[in-house]
């Protein structure tokens, strides 16, 4: 008699000890910990509990199962009746998806992610309500915070563009009758309206004096909030670096001569060149000499100076003045500060002097920094960076020093 063959068994068969299908998507459910995973009856009361569930919402399972899940919704929400509108949607769309805030036992809020799916059985009937919610109270407070941050970056850009546009209004306001002024002063002291005693030109002086240092004022004003928006264009090139130094001192010399103070250009190769704007190079260094004159004492010393590294330039304006105490280096950069300044005290200005000339030196990709010591005088650095070879065309009108 002969044999059949067998048809191979294509059923699975799942090896001895290991858990079935159901098994394994049970325990999965239940060890979850990053999300919330629990069915609700089709009234919404709570019937399952899983690890993220207790990790999430504060609750074990036998102090939550059986309870409405709305016990997990603040309490405007209730009163809106939201998690019945929750169910009620679901039921009728087949899912539901939100995201708000929602308690923990403790009664803390936290942001959630909501998802609630509707359960049906083979003939349609509802039989309750899955539902997976995520924490995302991180997320929440990361956009939120962008958001502040964005609404305070546009709220400051605004102001920025109102006070640009308010000074620059204003300016243009003052800046009109003072310059009315200055020309009136000089028209009488000429005599053009008459003969003028020596009292009468000594008080026309001081008009001129007061007129002109307002103007500078203002125009200090001006200067430092067109920085500080942005508006300011850079003309980008190969500048030499010895005759900025000397152009500058030779415009600051009759100050210092005025106040019996020696200028002098010390170490500078004429070859070394910075990639900069030189009229606003030029400014940062009118600003720094003229502090300089301004904080040194009758028989004392400045000096500029410069070197270069493979890819900086740097210049140095060095005064034998009052100096500047360790705790207040930082501080003489910030707008309308001037160290050391009183009721009483006889400097004038507004302080925006070096808090301009670190923004331009900035803009052009180099820094200004400062070493002091009180009684013995202060050293200005202004790094910029070195241009390509050097290139810097000669001038036959470049003075040789002040």
């Amino acid at each position: 008699m002969g044999t059949t063959a067998s048809s191979p068994d294509t059923r699975e068969v799942t090896p001895a000890g290991s858990p079935d299908a159901f098994n394994l998507h049970k325990l999965l459910v239940e060890s979850v910990r990053d999300y919330a995973i629990f069915v609700l009856d089709p009234t919404g009361h709570v019937m399952t509990w899983n690890a993220g569930a207790q990790r999430i919402k504060g609750y074990d399972a036998s102090e939550i199962i059986g309870r409405h899940f709305s016990a997990f919704y603040p309490e405007e929400d209730i009163r809106n009746r939201k998690p019945d509108w929750e169910l009620e949607v679901a039921s009728e769309v087949g899912r539901f998806e939100d995201e708000g805030w929602r308690l923990r036992k403790d009664g803390t809020r936290f942001w959630a992610n909501v998802i609630i799916t509707a359960l049906r059985d083979e003939s349609g009937s509802l039989v309750g309500f899955a539902k997976v919610t995520r924490d995302l109270t991180e997320r929440k407070q990361a956009e939120d915070r962008a958001m502040a941050d964005a609404r305070r970056l546009a709220a400051a850009e605004a102001a920025n563009r109102t006070k640009s546009e308010f000074l620059a209004s204003m300016s243009h306001e003052l800046r009109t009758p003072l310059n009315a002024i200055g020309g009136y002063a000089d028209l009488m002291a000429l005599g053009i309206r008459g003969p003028v005693t020596e009292n009468q030109r000594s008080d026309l002086e001081r008009i001129r004096r007061s007129q002109q240092h307002l103007l500078g004022i203002i125009n200090d004003i001006l200067n430092f909030s067109r920085v500080e928006a942005g508006q300011l264009s850079y003309d980008i090139a190969a500048i030499p670096i010895m005759q900025v130094l000397s152009n500058t001192l030779s415009m600051i010399e009759p100050l210092a001569v005025a106040k019996h103070i020696a200028m002098s250009v010390g170490r500078c190769s004429a070859e070394i060149a910075a990639q900069a704007d030189r009229a606003k190079v030029e400014q940062i260094l009118i600003n720094l000499l003229s502090n300089a004159v301004k904080f040194t004492e009758a028989g004392g010393r400045i000096s500029v100076e410069c070197d270069a590294t493979s890819d900086a330039v740097e210049m140095r304006v060095i005064d034998t003045g009052v100096g500047i105490p360790h705790d207040k280096l930082e501080a003489v950069f910030d707008p309308f500060v001037q160290v050391g300044r009183t009721l009483t005290s006889h400097l004038e200005g507004t302080g925006l002097g070096l808090a301009i000339s670190r923004d331009l030196a900035r803009a052009m990709r180099g820094d200004i920094t400062l070493v002091s010591e009180p009684g013995k005088g202060s050293t200005f650095t202004v790094r910029l960076p070195r241009a390509p070879n050097d290139v810097a065309p000669a001038s036959a009108d470049t003075p040789s020093g002040p």
